[in-house]
């Protein structure tokens, strides 16, 4: 027995230690915490969705959701061979072009109306505290921070691993002007050296005049947050973009619920959405969406195009990594929607009408 209390108190000494890197971040407290305690999302000491979302399905064998998620993967789930890439010069673009410029997942560069954004960027290979797991597919993780201009307006949907990366943002901390993120999240930014003046962090729909024409509002997802043990201190958000040519939906992570109908009601009609398509299962359907509900969310938002993300780059759930592109696209035939599915680190020109992209998934097992 006192052995066994001996080896629980290593054990927790370590995890302790390990958690105290600067990568984890920090939970909001003082001035921040004040006014994360006057949000009505946050009760009972944490953000809440709008519409009750557990985590997993009532009834979940959570040994077996591990079991399958360490042995039970099937063969598809990362793809044997390279994803095919393009190689834009983002450092020498023509600034009066509005383009959109993917890196896989959910990290996206969009220059628009003479404006640098860059959306939850993820370049360091890996989506975790662990270097060695969730290791980037082969060949999709082909930029870095240094291949990325001066930003104008880094934009941050939550804190979890794959979506707010450290190492990524310290390599980009002299070009970032201005970051855009929920509450709470501006904690993690200061802790790891970010200038207070630099910080936005915002609640749901509230509204955030950028520039001349350029209007940015936080919306809700359907989702959570948290970078350790501890969920939901800080908030997590989608965003509405405003500019002078077009109106775009950022979306983070979340589940399909009536808050897209709702937001369509008080914002019009979108020229752009883009949504996450991937990393999705029936046992955690409330927090991640299946491709035919992006589908609904899309329809719902009234929207022209989507840019379906979240795919392609790290094994998160168990489908075949190439099934969210494959869903999605059968979809889009029945839809009076255009999809956009360009390859990584192809320039998607935005002012174009008649994009066409080749189904570059089929090309790799």
């Amino acid at each position: 027995m006192i052995l066994l209390f001996l080896i629980t108190g290593i054990l927790i000494i370590a995890i302790y230690t390990f958690i105290q890197q600067p990568s984890f971040g920090k939970i909001p407290s003082d001035e921040r915490f004040e006014i994360i305690k006057n949000s009505p999302h946050y009760k009972n000491g944490a953000f809440h969705n709008l519409s009750y979302t557990p985590i997993m399905i009532k009834g979940t064998n959570l040994f077996k959701v591990i079991s399958d998620f360490l042995v039970g993967k099937g063969k598809r789930n990362k793809p044997t061979d390279a994803i095919p890439t393009v190689r834009t010069d983002l450092l020498n673009l023509d600034l009066e072009k509005n383009i959109l410029i993917w890196f896989g997942h959910s990290s996206y560069f969009i220059q628009i109306d003479g404006k640098t954004i860059l959306v939850d960027p993820v370049f360091s290979g890996h989506a975790s505290p662990f270097p060695f797991s969730i290791r980037a597919f082969k060949g999709s993780d082909a930029y870095s921070a240094s291949d990325i201009p001066e930003i104008d307006y880094l934009f941050i949907t939550h804190d979890h691993w794959d979506h707010l990366d450290y190492k990524t943002i310290i390599n980009l901390k002299l070009k970032i002007k201005k970051i855009i993120c929920p509450l709470g999240v501006g904690a993690h930014f200061e802790h790891w050296g970010f200038d207070k003046k630099q910080i936005i962090e915002k609640d749901w729909y509230e509204k955030i005049v950028l520039d001349k024409d350029f209007i940015a509002h936080t919306v809700p997802t359907r989702h959570f947050s948290g970078r350790t043990f501890v969920r939901n201190k800080s908030l997590w958000t989608a965003f509405v973009l405003q500019c002078p040519s077009m109106q775009i939906f950022m979306g983070g992570d979340g589940g399909y619920d009536t808050h897209f109908k709702e937001i369509a009601s008080k914002f019009g009609a979108f020229d752009l959405v883009i949504l996450e398509n991937g990393q999705y299962n029936k046992t955690w359907k409330y927090i991640h969406s299946s491709p035919e509900e992006v589908w609904l969310a899309a329809i719902d938002l009234q929207a022209k195009r989507l840019l379906p993300v979240h795919s392609c780059k790290f094994a998160l759930a168990l489908h075949d990594w190439d099934e969210p592109l494959k869903r999605i696209t059968e979809l889009s035939k029945e839809k009076n929607i255009q999809l956009l599915t360009p390859m990584i680190g192809e320039a998607v020109n935005l002012k174009d009408e008649q994009l066409h992209f080749q189904q570059w998934w089929k090309t790799i097992n």
